[in-house]
């Protein structure tokens, strides 16, 4: 085995690059380090043309349960499955990063795999990102790179920095901000954030700072592709006959013009005068063969004059302007728990709420999670029909998973604490009508939800895409993209937050990277649009309600001692399920320090609770109680407390005085008041004569005195 070994202090630890014959058949490949954290990265691309009128780029992420160190997978099945959503949202990332980087015209198929062999305390996403580019560097593949790719995290309690924060970094909610940042050149990329209402000036200071740490990385890169890189492959792009663009110039330049800035929202319009050039190219028998390709190209170039030489925007809004909006809360039908209805312009989003228990929660088993409980869900659904389109339904692919995970993070920072709303929340949020954007249209139908629902958020959080058009030093940035400006724009950034500050944001470009300035004022016009639509919102449900429905269920949680969980549950469950098949309830959750949460409809709950209360009660002494005696001894009487605890009233402790059997002033069923006198490894022991010393006398046994 051949193989070369390069290092570089980054963010405080050692990132060591090996490059070896190990996977001699790939393109490119690299085994990338960061402390006990290893992936392997390859890149092919295929000998033939795909056939696609499009560029064929797929990215993969392969989480390994021997990555873990564990024996993962269900008892049925400990093969690795398909990719987790925290891999698929990896995966993503990568691509994002890397495509613009590609000369979109390669009709060769792309695959990049990443595989995860050992995960230590850092995440190998950030390692994905730099072992890809690696890859694809010192690769004969064609590609624009390489990238710098880093995540910066802020710690809540004090604003501490971390440069790649670990898993122990970024547990239980312990970073009120968390960026991963891609670029290259001083440029951004690609963007992912996650922020407890952060505020904009914040985010463009760490993404200035993360341009610095990129550099680092990517003059590393640059010097290992100097040393091994091999020659790239020249790929030839698609050619256009002399005669199309003629026939365009004629025709159709002028009719492009006026067809995009028609005022008239969406892309439908734009499409039927591409398809009529390519039916005019047909007709006049010339190589049609790459028709589509150069009208598309004609629209990207005519979008960026018009919005930078003229001034206009396709559906003829003003930059800064945001589509007319539409909210509604409820009014579906009252089995749904909560819902909401949202338009902007032409995108529709329709958001439903579930309430359940603790047992809902989903369960997460990744080789980065364990045995993890997930009580929030947002789930992102995209049909067909909602771009006027027939198509598979059913299941869902990685732009719902990526769209649904946003929505998540967007909404997370407003949620109520499990102490003060131990509910498990799911939310579904269905396109109906797409025009750009939906994904920030989900933000709003799910903040819709949500206090229709009455579960107590802090705020509503609401979401808006921004684009821009660039050209060289020229730009112009566009709030609210829609149609064209979302598909031949060179920027997607997605911005959700409250009226205090951005929750999620992510960004992708068509371009190189946009500049930090660009970032800035993009922040900038995406606040200005939050409130507008956080405004209208308000006005329809200015406050979650006052309650939840009716049709939710019921949750109450009770504290019992860790060293009772064992009382609760009975030997096989028996107890737990005894009281739970008795009562009618849904399920009774406990969790390890002793919290009981008790799910279920109407009266159901209370009698479980009651059930609860009494089973795990703890007396103490001095206690006044009210027993019933259940059974007669020589040496005293048992009495039942409750239907859970008995306890014993010594003989000794009926009286002042001496009292022979307990027979003479007791009788089985008789209702007595006693106080508790000891309580001692999970034995009570109760006494008449401490209450009422008068007890005995009462019932005509007296003293007796005897002579001396």
């Amino acid at each position: 085995m051949q193989s070369k070994l390069f290092e570089l202090e980054w963010g405080g630890k050692t990132l060591v690059a090996e490059f070896s014959d190990l996977t001699n058949q790939a393109n490119g490949s690299v085994l990338l380090k960061l402390g006990e954290t290893a992936i392997l990265v390859t890149v092919v691309m295929s000998d033939r043309i795909s056939g696609a009128p499009y560029f064929s780029l797929s990215v993969e992420f392969e989480e390994k349960f021997y990555a873990a160190g564990a024996i993962l997978g269900s008892r049925f099945s400990r093969r690795e499955g398909r990719p987790s959503e925290a891999a698929i949202l990896s995966a993503r990332a990568i691509d994002r990063t890397i495509r613009p980087l590609f000369d979109q015209s390669i009709r060769h198929e792309i695959q990049v795999c990443v595989t995860v062999l050992a995960i230590g305390e850092d995440d190998p996403d950030v390692l994905g990102i730099i072992g890809t580019s690696l890859a694809l560097g010192v690769s004969d593949i064609p590609w624009r790179g390489p990238v710098g790719a880093v995540r910066i995290g802020r710690r809540k309690s004090d604003g501490e920095i971390f440069v790649n924060p670990t898993y122990a970094n970024r547990a239980d909610g312990a970073l009120d901000l968390e960026i991963l940042v891609c670029g290259q050149d001083g440029l951004i990329n690609m963007v992912e954030l996650a922020g407890s209402e952060a505020q904009e000036p914040d985010i463009a200071a760490i993404l200035n700072a993360s341009c610095s740490l990129h550099a680092q990385v990517e003059q590393w890169q640059h010097n290992i592709i100097n040393e091994i890189g091999v020659t790239k492959q020249t790929v030839l792009g698609p050619t256009y006959p002399s005669e199309i663009a003629n026939l365009y110039v004629a025709q159709f330049q002028d009719r492009l013009f006026a067809t995009i800035f028609s005022d008239q929202p969406g892309k439908d319009h734009i499409q039927a005068c591409a398809r009529e050039f390519v039916t005019l190219v047909t007709e006049a028998e010339l190589d049609h063969t790459n028709a589509a390709t150069y009208f598309t190209e004609q629209i990207n170039q005519t979008l960026h004059e018009g919005a930078l030489l003229h001034n206009k925007r396709a559906d003829g809004r003003a930059f800064d302007a945001v589509r007319p909006l539409f909210v509604k809360a409820g009014g579906i039908s009252p089995i749904l728990h909560g819902s909401g209805i949202f338009y902007r312009g032409g995108t529709h989003v329709f958001s439903a709420l579930t309430l359940g228990g603790r047992e809902a929660a989903e369960q997460i088993d990744t080789i980065e999670t364990q045995d993890t409980k997930k009580p929030f869900m947002h789930h992102y659904n995209f049909p067909p029909y909602s771009v006027g389109e027939t198509g598979r339904m059913g299941g869902y692919n990685r732009r719902m998973i990526g769209h649904g995970a946003l929505g998540e993070k967007a909404l997370l920072p407003v949620l109520p604490a499990a102490a003060d709303f131990p509910y498990t929340i799911r939310i579904v949020s269905e396109t109906l009508a797409s025009n750009g954007s939906s994904s920030m249209g989900s933000v709003c139908a799910a903040s819709i939800a949500l206090m229709d629902g009455g579960v107590p958020i802090a705020r509503p959080v609401a979401g808006i895409a921004i684009g821009v058009l660039i050209n060289g030093d020229e730009y112009r940035i566009m709030t609210d993209i829609q149609g064209p400006e979302d598909e031949y724009g060179d920027m997607d950034l997605k911005v959700a937050g409250t009226t205090v500050g951005v929750t999620a944001m992510q960004m992708d470009v068509k371009v190189a990277g946009v500049s930090i300035q660009i970032m800035a004022e993009a922040l900038e016009h995406a606040r200005i649009a939050r409130l507008h639509i956080l405004e209208s919102m308000l006005a329809v449900i200015p406050q979650p309600r006052d309650s939840i429905s009716p049709r939710a269920p019921q949750i109450s949680v009770l504290q019992i001692l860790p060293s009772q969980i064992g009382l609760l549950i009975g030997s096989g469950g028996k107890t737990i399920n005894k009281i739970q098949n008795d009562t009618g309830v849904t399920d009774i959750n406990i969790s390890d320090d002793g919290a009981v949460y008790v799910t279920g409809v109407g009266d159901t709950v209370a009698l479980a609770v009651q059930r609860i209360q009494q089973l795990t009660k703890t007396y103490t002494v001095g206690e006044v109680v009210e027993v019933t005696i259940v059974k007669l001894t020589k040496f005293g009487a048992f009495a039942k407390l409750d239907d859970a605890h008995e306890g014993l009233i010594h003989v000794s402790e009926l009286a002042p005085y001496y009292i022979e059997k307990a027979t003479d002033i007791l009788s089985e069923g008789e209702v007595v008041t006693v106080q508790v006198s000891a309580v001692q490894d999970g034995k009570i022991g109760l006494s008449i004569k401490q209450y009422n010393p008068e007890f005995a006398a009462s019932k005509g046994v007296l003293e007796v005195k005897v002579k001396n």
